[in-house]
C-alpha cells in the first residue's frame, strides 16, 4: 500500500511540496512527502483548521462540560441577540447556524482581533433561518466554536487544542504558530486563475469575500501568529493524521465521544458551497464521493484534505502548497483511493 500511496502523492506535486500520511489504530503506516519540502515542513492547511476545532470541541463535549444541543446563549449570553437565542452549538458545528460570515465589512486585520470578530457575531441577526439549511461558516466556524471554548474553559481554542490534544498525541500542529517554527513553513503558490463558485448569491460573496484573504497575507507574522480556527492551521500530512488519530482511540476522547461526530445534523444543498452535503458534528459525513456509512472528512483551500474511518480505526491526510481554482479540489482524492485500492 506505501508505494502506490506514495506514487500517487508524487504524482500531484508539480511545484512545491506535498505530503501524504495514513494510520491505522493510531499508528503510522505511511508517511511521505515530495517536491521542495522536508520531513518537517509545514504549511497553511486553510480549512482543514476546522476539523481540529472540531476535535477539540468533541473532546470539551465528552468530558461534559458541552453540551451540543444547547443553545449558544447558555455559555456565551450575548449570543442571544438579534433572534439568536434558540440557535444550538449543533447548528454552529453543522454550519447550519445563519451566521456564515460577518454582515459588517471586515478587513484580515479584524481577523487578529478575537473580541471584535466575535462580538460582531453575537450582535449581528442570521442570514437564514437557523436549522433550516447549512451555508458553510467559512472563516466564522472557528470563532464561534473558539468562543465557545473559551467561555467554557476560560482558554483559548489553540491552547485547548495545544495541550490536551496536539501535545499528548505528538502533532505537530498549530492554532497560532510560534515565530520558532516561521522557518519550517512552505508558502503557499496561488492558483492561476480567480477560485470556481461563490459568486451567484448574496450570501456566497459575503461568506467568500468578507474578507477576502489573499494568499501573500498567509505569508505574514501577523497571520501565523493569530489565532482563526477554522483557516490558519499550520502542520503537515503527519500533524493532520495524528491529531485525528484523537477520534480512532481513546487516547482523548471515549469511543461514544468521537461516534458523537457521525449524528448527522442536516443534509442537502449547501447555501454556500452550492452542492449537496451531509452535515455532522464538526465533519462532514459521507457522500457520493465517500459513502462509508461512518467516514468523517474535510478539506481545506489549496488542496489539503483530512478522512477519518471510524469504522476501520484509520486516518488519512494530504496537504500541498501548489493551489488550485477548482472548487472542489479533487487531488487528495486520487491519492486517498490509493490508499482504499
Amino acid at each position: 500500500m506505501r508505494e502506490r500511496v506514495e506514487q500517487a502523492m508524487k504524482a500531484t506535486v508539480e511545484d512545491g511540496g506535498a505530503a501524504v500520511c495514513v494510520t491505522v489504530d493510531g499508528e503510522p503506516v505511511v508517511d511521505s512527502w515530495a517536491g521542495d519540502w522536508d520531513r518537517d515542513t509545514i504549511v497553511n492547511v486553510y480549512s482543514t483548521t476546522k476539523t481540529m476545532a472540531a476535535v477539540t470541541a468533541l473532546l470539551v463535549a465528552d468530558r461534559g462540560e458541552l453540551d451540543f444541543a444547547a443553545p449558544v446563549a447558555k455559555y456565551w449570553p450575548e449570543f442571544a441577540a438579534a433572534g439568536k437565542q434558540d440557535v444550538t452549538v449543533a447548528q454552529v458545528l453543522s454550519h447550519s447556524s445563519g451566521l456564515s460570515g460577518w454582515r459588517e465589512p471586515l478587513t484580515v486585520t479584524d481577523l487578529y482581533d478575537w473580541e471584535k470578530a466575535t462580538s460582531l457575531l453575537a450582535a449581528q441577526e442570521p442570514w437564514w433561518a437557523p436549522g433550516t439549511a447549512s451555508g458553510y461558516h467559512v472563516v466564522t466556524h472557528g470563532f464561534l466554536i473558539g468562543e465557545i471554548i473559551r467561555r467554557i474553559t476560560g482558554r483559548t481554542l489553540g491552547t485547548v487544542f495545544r495541550e490536551e490534544i496536539a501535545e499528548p498525541l505528538g502533532a505537530d500542529f498549530h492554532i497560532g504558530l510560534p515565530a520558532t517554527e516561521d522557518h519550517r513553513v512552505a508558502d503557499l503558490i496561488a492558483p492561476d486563475r480567480p477560485i470556481d463558485g461563490f459568486t451567484e448569491t448574496e450570501i456566497q460573496v459575503n461568506a467568500a469575500t468578507n474578507p477576502a484573504i489573499d494568499v501573500a497575507v498567509t505569508r505574514t507574522r501577523a497571520w501565523r501568529a493569530a489565532e482563526i480556527p477554522a483557516g490558519n492551521g499550520h502542520g503537515n500530512a503527519r500533524s493532520v493524521a495524528v491529531a485525528h488519530t484523537a477520534m480512532t482511540t481513546d487516547r482523548v476522547i471515549s469511543e461514544a465521544g468521537r461516534r458523537r461526530a457521525l449524528e448527522v445534523q442536516i443534509e442537502g444543498r449547501d447555501l454556500v458551497l452550492g452542492w449537496p452535503i451531509r452535515w455532522g458534528l464538526g465533519f462532514a459525513v459521507g457522500n457520493d464521493f465517500l459513502p462509508h456509512g461512518e467516514m468523517l472528512f474535510w478539506g481545506g483551500n489549496g488542496g489539503s484534505l483530512a478522512l477519518i474511518d471510524l469504522r476501520a480505526r484509520t486516518t488519512f491526510a494530504y496537504v500541498t502548497s501548489r493551489m488550485t481554482a477548482a472548487v472542489p479540489d479533487t487531488r487528495a482524492l486520487g491519492v486517498a483511493m490509493a490508499m482504499w485500492d
